[in-house]
């Protein structure tokens, strides 16, 4: 009989019925979890958290029913690792938007379950010659998730080079929520923000909670606090803390944008929001050699009963 990888590993990191790895959307291979607290999907293609849902309660992620699902390809939805760089390359606008960290097969290197019943993961993604034709550094980049009442994801970032290494990143979360006009964000309250829609960007402070009213992109500078997604037709709080960030995403595509964008669907945008562990702009990341970072979330839910 022939051994597959994913036969591989379900001998070397399956755990019974709580983790199973299988053949996922568009052939990708998945880990998928369910243990007392929650389930969970977890594609090795990008390192990419695709679903979280606490036991008993509504899925706290969003995935785009159009999202393509292949090698090569961002996956539209979920948490996205966006590492070396966020958003356009800052010289090379040919080189892939948000990093090549989530366009890359990553390994899985451990699968256990922990004493309070939850489960967890860890993946790594090692420089090569694909990407070192885009980033020209030796690094090691770890991921590691914990599946329990809460989500948690940390990416650790190696520097392995001789020299300084600066980039910028983001756990790139997409939360589903009942109707984008109807929620609101808590939590950056007097935070100084760009918004980047015009041009050129707008540098604005935050005067209570974020509401949303048409397209939304906002990037909040030096803040560490959490971050709560209020929702009421949904019936509950979304709460979204961090370590390692100094910045976070705020956006929405609204109607325009999204009828424009290939791998997510016209009407889906009232669905969904992104609230983002950052490492961006002021707060891009310098690490030393033999150093590293770790930008971290952590993601809970208050209600939905």
């Amino acid at each position: 009989m022939v051994t597959t990888e994913i036969d591989r590993l379900n001998e070397q990191f399956g755990c019974g019925q709580e983790l199973i790895f299988r053949e996922g959307p568009g052939g990708l291979t998945v880990a998928e979890i369910a243990n007392v607290h929650a389930t969970a999907t977890i594609a090795l293609h990008g390192g990419h958290v695709l679903a979280y849902q606490p036991t008993g309660r509504k899925p706290v992620l969003w995935l785009s029913r159009c999202s393509s699902f292949e090698p090569g390809k961002a996956i539209r939805g979920g948490i996205p690792v966006c590492w070396p760089w966020f958003g356009a390359h800052p010289q090379d606008s040919a080189k892939p938007s948000h990093g090549f960290a989530r366009l890359r097969a990553w390994e899985v290197t451990r699968a256990c379950s922990a004493d309070d019943g939850a489960t967890e993961i860890d993946l790594q993604l090692a420089d090569s010659d694909v990407t070192r034709a885009l980033w020209s550094y030796a690094f090691g980049l770890k991921l590691r998730v914990r599946i329990g009442p809460e989500l948690r994801v940390e990416l650790v970032a190696q520097n392995s080079d001789t020299s300084d290494v600066r980039c910028t990143a983001a756990l790139h979360s997409y939360f589903s929520v009942g109707d984008i006009a109807e929620i609101a964000i808590h939590g950056l309250d007097g935070c100084d923000y760009i918004d980047t829609l015009p041009r050129p960007p707008a540098h604005c402070t935050q005067a209570g909670a974020v509401r949303f009213a048409g397209e939304t992109d906002y990037v909040y500078q030096r803040t560490s606090a959490d971050c709560i997604i209020d929702d009421p037709v949904l019936g509950r709080r979304i709460r979204i803390r961090k370590r390692g960030s100094r910045s976070t995403v705020v956006w929405n595509p609204w109607a325009a944008k999204a009828e424009r964008m290939p791998d997510f669907g016209d009407d889906e945008y009232p669905g969904m929001v992104c609230v983002e562990t950052a490492n961006v702009r002021e707060d891009a990341v310098t690490i030393a050699p033999g150093g590293e970072h770790v930008l971290a979330t952590e993601i809970s839910v208050e209600g939905d009963q």
